[in-house]
Formats: C-alpha cells, sequence, structure tokens
C-alpha cells in the first residue's frame, strides 16, 4: 500500500524532517497512515483540528542521564527515556525496554503503536513508552538494582498513578520492576500502584506473567475460528523464547497445537515431538542459558544457528514473539510456500511491510501486533485496578477478563475493517479502530 492523501503526505514529510533518522518510527506512522485515508474521507474536519498532526507529535519527551556504580567500583553512564505520548483517553501507559538497542527512534516507535494498541483494549489508558540502553543481561543483581534506582531517581518526577504508569518490556521483568518501585516509594513516600509487572509480593496481578502470550493465542484463535479453523491439531512455529514465547508456547498447546520450533538470538530447536516447555522454562527462566542446550537433552531435536532461520520449518500458524522486523519478505514467502495459514503478531511490529503484504495477497489470517499483543498492557491496566481498590483478583477472573478483553479487540477490528471498505485487512481495522476513539476523545477536549 501507498498514501495516496495530500494530506498525510505532507503531515509524513514534516515527520521525516522533524525526527530524522528514526525509521522504525517513520516505518510506524506510515502503516497507521495507509490504513486511515477512508477515515479521512469520511471526517473532513480531522485535518481541519490537526488531529493527524498532534497524534505524530508526542505530548511529552523526556530524554536523561543514568550515572550508576558498577561491582568494580566504576562509574558507568547510559541514556534514559520516557516519550509520553498520548492521554485523550487516559493516563500514559506502556512499559520500560532496558536493552542495548533503544534509543529515541525505538522508544517512539514503540509509544505510538502503543496509542493504538490501549485504545483498542477498551480500557482508559493513554500510550507510552521508555526505556534505556543499558543491557541488564550479565549484569549482577547489585549492578541491576543500582542501575534501576538511579534511573527511577530521575524518572519519578514524571510519573504517577493517575499520570503515567510505566510497566516491563525487553530486559525489564519483575526484578527490576521492583527495584524500581521499590525506589520510587522510597522517594514519594506512598505505595500506590504507579508500576505494573511487579511480582505478588508487591501487589502484582497474577496473569500478569502470562498475558501478552496468552492474549496473542486468545486473539489469534478468535481470527481461527471466524475463518473455521483454530489452533487444534496445529503445528505452531513461535520465534523467540523470552516470556511472550514462553507463555505463547503454553497456551497453544493448552488450545490443541503442537509447537514444534523456538528460537533465541543465537539460533532455533526444531522438535518434531513438540517442544518441552518445561525444558525451555528452566534454561531460560531459571538457568539463563542459550536454547542451544536443549538440543543436548532431547535426542530427536536438532539446533540451527541463525535465528531467521525458524521461518523455513513447516507450520500452520506462526506467532514472531522476538523482536521488530524479525519476519521478512523472504521469511513470508518461506511461510507461504509450506503452507502456513495464520501469523499473530506476539512482538511489536515482527513483520516488515514487504512481509505483511505478501500475506495479505496469499489470503493468510494476519493479526497485526497493536491487537495481538496488547494483552500484556490489558492486564497491566486490571492490575492497576486492583492496586486503586486494594484487592487481588483471582487467577480464573483475570485470565477470563483478559480472554475476553482481546475477544473483543479482534471482533472491533474485523467490524472495523469492514465498515471502511477493507474486509479481511486485521492491520487498517485495528488501525482504525484504535484510531476514531482517540481522535474522538481529542476533538471532545479541544486544541491541547
Amino acid at each position: 500500500m501507498t498514501i495516496h492523501s495530500e494530506y498525510l503526505k505532507r503531515v509524513m514529510e514534516t515527520v521525516k524532517k522533524r525526527d530524522y533518522g528514526e525509521v522504525e518510527f517513520f516505518q510506524a506512522v506510515t502503516e497507521v497512515f495507509e490504513s486511515l485515508e477512508p477515515v479521512l474521507e469520511r471526517n473532513p474536519d480531522i485535518e481541519r483540528l490537526g488531529i493527524i498532526e498532534r497524534l505524530v507529535e508526542p505530548e511529552r519527551q523526556i530524554i536523561f542521564r543514568v550515572s550508576w556504580v558498577d561491582d568494580t567500583g566504576r562509574v558507568r553512564v547510559n541514556r534514559g527515556y520516557r516519550v509520553e505520548f498520548n492521554s485523550a483517553i487516559g493516563p500514559y501507559k506502556g512499559g520500560l525496554r532496558f536493552h542495548s538497542s533503544v534509543y529515541l527512534g525505538i522508544i517512539k516507535f514503540l509509544g505510538f503503536e502503543q496509542i493504538f494498541k490501549n485504545s483498542l483494549t477498551g480500557l482508559p489508558i493513554g500510550g507510552a513508552k521508555g526505556g534505556s540502553d543499558f543491557n541488564p543481561k550479565g549484569k549482577s543483581d547489585g549492578e541491576v538494582m543500582r542501575f534501576c534506582q538511579s534511573f527511577m531517581t530521575e524518572l519519578c518526577k514524571h510519573i504517577g498513578a493517575d499520570t503515567d504508569v510505566p510497566a516491563g518490556d525487553i530486559g525489564v521483568g519483575s526484578r527490576e520492576i521492583g527495584y524500581m518501585f521499590g525506589q520510587y516509594k522510597r522517594i514519594r513516600n506512598e505505595f500506590v500502584g504507579v508500576l505494573t509487572g511487579k511480582d505478588l509480593t508487591n501487589s502484582g496481578s497474577l496473569v500478569r506473567t502470562e498475558a501478552t502470550g496468552y492474549g496473542l493465542c486468545y486473539l489469534t484463535e478468535a481470527m481461527l475460528r471466524d475463518a473455521g479453523k483454530s489452533f487444534k491439531g496445529s503445528a505452531v512455529v513461535i520465534s523467540g523464547s523470552g516470556n511472550v514465547a514462553i507463555y505463547a508456547t503454553e497456551k497453544a498447546t493448552q488450545l490443541g497445537g503442537k509447537v514444534v520450533a523456538m528460537s533465541d538470538s543465537d539460533g532455533y530447536i526444531y522438535d518434531p515431538d513438540g517442544v518441552d516447555l518445561a525444558c525451555i522454562k528452566r534454561l531460560k527462566e531459571v538457568e539463563r542459558k542459550r536454547i542451544s542446550e536443549y538440543a543436548e537433552t532431547h535426542p530427536k531435536a536438532t539446533y540451527t544457528e541463525g535465528c531467521s532461520g525458524i521461518w523455513s520449518v513447516k507450520c500452520d500458524i506462526a506467532l514472531p514473539c522476538a523482536t521488530q522486523n524479525d519476519i521478512d519478505k523472504k521469511s513470508a514467502e518461506l511461510l507461504i510456500q509450506n503452507g502456513c495459514i495464520a501469523v499473530g503478531e506476539g512482538a511489536n511490529m515482527p513483520s516488515t511491510p514487504e512481509a505483511i503484504e505478501l500475506f495479505q495477497k496469499s489470503g493468510i489470517l494476519f493479526a497485526p501486533a497493536k491487537a495481538a499483543n496488547a494483552g500484556g498492557v490489558a492486564t497491566s491496566h486490571l492490575e492497576m485496578s486492583q492496586n486503586s481498590q486494594r484487592v487481588s483478583w483471582s487467577f480464573e477472573k483475570v485470565d477470563m477478563k483478559l480472554m475476553q478483553i482481546m475477544e473483543d479487540i479482534y471482533a472491533n477490528m474485523r467490524d472495523a475493517a469492514k465498515e471502511y471498505g477493507c474486509e479481511g485487512n486485521f492491520v487498517a481495522g485495528a488501525n482504525i479502530a484504535g484510531f476514531l476513539k482517540v481522535a474522538d476523545a481529542m476533538k471532545a477536549q479541544g486544541v491541547v
């Protein structure tokens, strides 16, 4: 697809000049703009009110220095970010990513996507994202704690339970959230739901750990069911072996699928008998080892170096749960040739635009990330609700709410696509459904 609207072209040119070099952000904005042309035709006041110009410009961008001391006594310096993108429908909500690849363009792409993702949940939460180029991998607990405390010392000035509620993302699990929450509590002298993804002893929520992976499978199952198909009896390939991939594997298996391949940044495993999830959990969550060690204890399994090769494995359902641009045009061609019927995005923007175009032309069911991986932020909001009420809900109650939210997201993006003349195009449907709610709120609040 290409952008035809002269209005959107002008806005895109401004974005490229103003945000030079932020390629991931450009990619995210372009995808949304390609979906909005039929909306603009029916709603000319969007241009007059500058809704699009305001939408692509963050309400607030915070960049700060993070100084901390390593175990040798040497002072280290990283850069911290928080991009508070849009609060039209509620307080800012979005994760914190700690990884060496983090820079402003990554954070802005993630924050922009978060606007639509949060809107799609139907919950009152705005879009934001943050993080740092600090990489916790290989660091001691003491080093991670000192970094998190320094990071939160600055971040705490800009967040709050009714202002901005960060969560975890890549490199930020319950350990990091716990250290940051402790520092926030110490500085602000208040025990409030200012961070989500906390462990249960810190007023965290059941299902939060599983939420993104479970939610991905709930939405994918709804999409399959609408087409007369299901996970039951299907071969599934899942890239990644972190939190999202592990719990997508768990739920896909519970729904009757057989996960035959998983990966990490070094390579991938293929197990024709179905992946032994208990082993993967032990390697990744307890021992923090590489996935290659799986093949050493499973004789039928094979390990192949190079994680991109995972998409050559024959499957019915593909769930990319690693990182952005995981599936390129070549990988998409392999999936199509091998008879894949559905792709659900567990990571943020894991398919390139060329790959998405191929999927849609070939008739593969395709669920975009801003809809398919919204389970994490949806359950984060459920954690916020429990914190505000000072209660804890059962696993079953939270899981049931999560499943209903994901099924509603699927229905909303399906219906929006049909209403605006692109039935079956769930990328457009998700963008349109998410945009309309935010745009209406922006109109109602005036020029702010």
